[in-house]
């Protein structure tokens, strides 16, 4: 039998350094050769590799012309699969930038803008039968969807350089409809987990949903993607705490359920945010394609990366000619224990430093991609303070009376970001402005993060007199969530509450209460709250930066993009896309 294109492609990785190297993901129904060929003489092919009867590739691509934009096809044992016959989309194409001369610093505009799309918190769940209309769909049109519509729609769109995932790419604890009647196909749904996913092929169940989607599918062919997880790709609030961990841990089903979470998203996501040079350093990788079946190795991997976060980072660089993205890793990566607690191991934090603090002047813009956002409402951040506070014994000790009020808040809140931290917050606060400081300071530090189900805009400042003065970046928290989900009210009223003045001042007897002092930085919301489903999209030229914000609206017609946000973010800032577009 012929070997059939089960998901994908998918364009992850393109060089921004050669200019003419790109990665394409897919997923076959059986062991094949799997060839991508570009139009302009660009190729790759690679072999699958199998894990638990599935079978992968990554293409690496090689022989892109810089500054192009080039059609591919996909093809199986020399049997081309993509794109379909009869496709409805435009052809899927790989767009390399122009190479850069290295000198377009300064105030220069330098060659060409990078755009730069991203969000989180996506649940994918069609109706039985067919595409989710947007007339039925209970949370709305999707964001990535209705974006992927307007591209198709329009071959004179901007498309983003790159997209951007920030967690939440798939459910595993909230499945939909059409998903749950698959698992109770395998197992009684009576027993744990029940109508959650329990192993690995339960979570390709989840990836099929999401990325068989028509319209995403086209749009992950040809715009690449960085991923990082958070909690509901694994469980929700995932690694609260240490207690939250010896109770789940407890739990019969949940050593398969983290172990395959995180060989599935090692195999769905992790692989495709890797360089080529990073892939062929790669023992994992190297191993899955020296053995007809590399199940046991995924998953001794991925059990070792659960019990010991050293052993592994998710965390990793792009770079996009003067822009430095960092994707950092703010759940598995976790100190838990009450004494040593940290968002991010030290390890996982030198290294977050080296990235930042190397090559001095060889960048206008640095991203901090985290899950969670660094700044939260102010109340928001204040209670999460408070509550790490009365967990490590400010009020009675550690194991008193003000410990369990702290810890039963904190997994009943979620009080688990980066305030949540206090430690790691001062220390992400202090490299930040150290990195905005100085001769060689890149024009923006921007932190982008998801989660909290809206999104804003908040501008840090740091006080008079803090030691090594405030940075002369331009420092912003950009929060973007949801692509495609919903808030309870209650949940918007509080946000609402938490940025308000009298917010702000129930914050401080929070504060007061739990001694946890006065944050090292200042910030206030510019803009926002904006409830819905959305996208941002940071265009960055030079040293010019601009934000445009997009939401999915329900209209008659169907779905459009309703522009809600576009401004520059530094004086002369370049306009960004944002017009609205019916599907």
């Amino acid at each position: 039998m012929t070997a059939g294109l089960r998901l994908g492609p998918l364009l992850r990785y393109v060089d921004w350094e050669t200019a003419s190297t790109a990665t394409v993901w897919v997923e076959a129904d059986r062991p094949c050769t799997a060839v991508v060929r570009c139009v302009d003489g660009g190729s790759g092919s690679s072999r699958t590799f199998a894990v638990a009867g599935h079978h992968y590739a990554l293409v690496v691509v090689t022989g892109l012309t810089p500054g192009s934009t080039t059609a591919y096809e996909v093809l199986l044992d020399d049997r081309r699969v993509w794109p379909p016959e009869n496709h409805r989309f435009p052809a899927s194409t790989i767009t390399t930038p122009p190479i850069s001369t290295g000198d377009e610093g300064g105030d220069g505009d330098g060659p060409a803008p990078v755009r730069i799309a991203f969000g989180s918190c996506r649940w994918a769940a069609p109706p039985a039968g067919g595409h989710t209309s947007v007339r039925s769909d209970p949370v709305g049109p999707d964001a990535l969807d209705t974006l992927a519509a307007r591209l198709a729609a329009d071959p004179d769109a901007v498309r983003p350089d790159v997209l951007l995932l920030l967690g939440d790419q798939v459910y595993a604890d909230e499945t939909s409809r059409e998903t749950r009647q698959r698992l109770a196909a395998r197992r009684d749904l009576d027993e744990p987990p029940g109508a959650e996913v329990a192993d690995y092929d339960e979570y390709t169940c989840l990836y099929d949903e999401s990325w068989r989607d028509p319209e995403v599918r086209w749009l992950l062919s040809t715009v690449p993607s960085c991923m990082i997880f958070d909690d509901h790709d694994v469980i929700d609030d995932w690694n609260t705490s240490s207690a939250w961990l010896t109770e789940i841990r407890a739990k019969p089903w949940w050593n398969e359920r983290i172990v395959s979470g995180l060989m599935s998203y090692w195999v769905y996501q992790h692989l495709g945010n890797l360089s080529p040079a990073e892939l062929a350093a790669d023992p994992l990788y190297a191993a899955v394609h020296a053995t007809p079946d590399g199940t046991e190795a995924v998953r001794r991997f991925a059990a070792g990366a659960d019990a010991d976060p050293t052993s592994t980072r998710w965390s990793y660089r792009r770079i996009f000619g003067r822009v430095r993205l960092l994707m950092v890793d703010s759940r598995a990566a976790r100190v838990l224990d009450e004494p040593q607690r940290a968002m991010i191991h030290p390890e996982e934090m030198r290294w977050l430093r080296e990235e930042m603090l190397s090559g001095p002047g060889s960048f206008d813009h640095v991203l901090i991609g985290t899950s969670l956002p660094w700044l939260l409402p102010p109340l928001v951040h204040e209670a999460e303070q408070w509550s790490s506070a009365l967990c490590r014994g400010e009020r009675g000790g550690p194991d008193g009376r003000w410990a369990r009020v702290g810890e039963y808040l904190r997994q009943r809140a979620d009080l688990e970001h980066w305030a949540a931290f206090p430690d790691s917050f001062e220390k992400l606060t202090e490299l930040i402005r150290e990195v905005g400081s100085g001769p060689d300071a890149p024009a923006t530090i921007c932190v982008l993060s998801g989660d909290v189900h809206h999104a804003y805009i908040a501008d840090a400042a740091w006080p008079a007199g803090t030691s090594g003065g405030g940075p002369e970046a331009r420092v912003l928290q950009l929060t973007c969530s949801p692509v495609h989900n919903s808030i309870p009210g209650p949940l918007k009223a509080t946000f609402r509450f938490g940025w308000s003045r009298a917010g702000r001042a129930f914050g401080r007897l929070l504060a007061r209460h739990g001694r946890t002092g006065t944050a090292p930085v200042q910030w206030h919301k510019t803009d926002g709250p904006w409830f819905g489903n959305q996208l941002m999209t940071l265009t960055l030229h030079g040293r010019k930066a601009a934000l445009s914000l997009v939401q999915a609206k329900s209209k008659r017609t169907g779905a459009q993009l309703q522009k809600v946000f576009d401004r520059s973010l530094t004086n002369g800032g370049p306009s960004t896309f944002s017009q609205s577009t019916k599907r």
